[in-house]
């Protein structure tokens, strides 16, 4: 990586203002003074700037709690507040995006990151991790929906899906948990529409092995560990 990309990424600033700390002799590399914008760093060094270590971030990894009326994506249309828009300021100089969608009207656990090679994993039909979800319906859940989802729902316009789970979490049927192993446009609406359910309020509440923390409020976020990071692949 280039030493002003790795300032600027390190710093939050842009890649003009990090060319200029380098002109000055603000740098070093190693102990050293480096003034070479285009200076090419192997990974290892130890980069200083104004005499305090930096610390350099390869990849994005967030957990955001999406609320309703917010759209996933990276940018939207005029008057829409995005994902990204919800944490940009943050993060000034990084390409966030969401790694999978929610739909506008639901809420729940949105992955933003800037590592397209994680995301793409993740998102993968080889390797789609399970993602969970709870539903609230306006006919309570019956067996053949249960049944229907365990051996794949084919719906109105002939496509049948990948098996996925359904429970009830409320005595009445109306509230059901969702697992999903695939990822299709307005999937579990229109799963539940075969069946003649309709589908009041729709939370994300897991990516693979790793579930939204219950402390973050509607447009909290924060960053992910190491060790979740792995939760959300380690239950593909």
């Amino acid at each position: 990586m280039r030493l002003d990309k790795y300032l600027a990424e390190s710093l939050g600033c842009t890649r003009s203002e990090s060319r200029v700390l380098i002109r000055k002799g603000r740098v070093t590399v190693d102990g050293a003074v480096c003034k070479k914008a285009d200076a090419q760093l192997a990974g290892g060094e130890t980069v200083a700037a104004g005499g305090r270590p930096l610390a350099h971030q390869a990849f994005v990894y967030l957990m955001l709690n999406k609320p309703t009326g917010v759209v996933s994506a990276s940018s939207g249309r005029a008057g829409e507040t995005t994902v990204v828009d919800l944490v940009g300021a943050a993060y000034p100089r990084r390409q966030l995006f969401p790694a999978g969608r929610l739909d506008k009207t639901s809420t729940g656990f949105v992955l933003l990151t800037d590592d397209g090679a994680f995301a793409h994993d993740i998102l993968s039909p080889r390797h789609h991790v399970p993602k969970t979800y709870t539903v609230t319906l306006d006919t309570p859940l019956t067996d053949a929906m249960r049944s229907g989802f365990a051996a794949g729902v084919t719906l109105a316009d002939g496509q049948t899906l990948a098996p996925a789970q359904v429970e009830p979490l409320s005595p009445d049927g109306l509230t059901v948990r969702v697992t999903l192993r695939q990822g299709v446009y307005h999937q579990i609406k229109r799963m539940f529409g075969v069946y003649g359910a309709g589908v009041n309020a729709l939370h994300r509440d897991a990516i693979g092995g790793l579930w939204l923390d219950k402390s973050l409020p509607a447009g909290g976020w924060r960053e992910l560990t190491a060790a979740e990071k792995g939760a959300i692949t380690a239950a593909r």
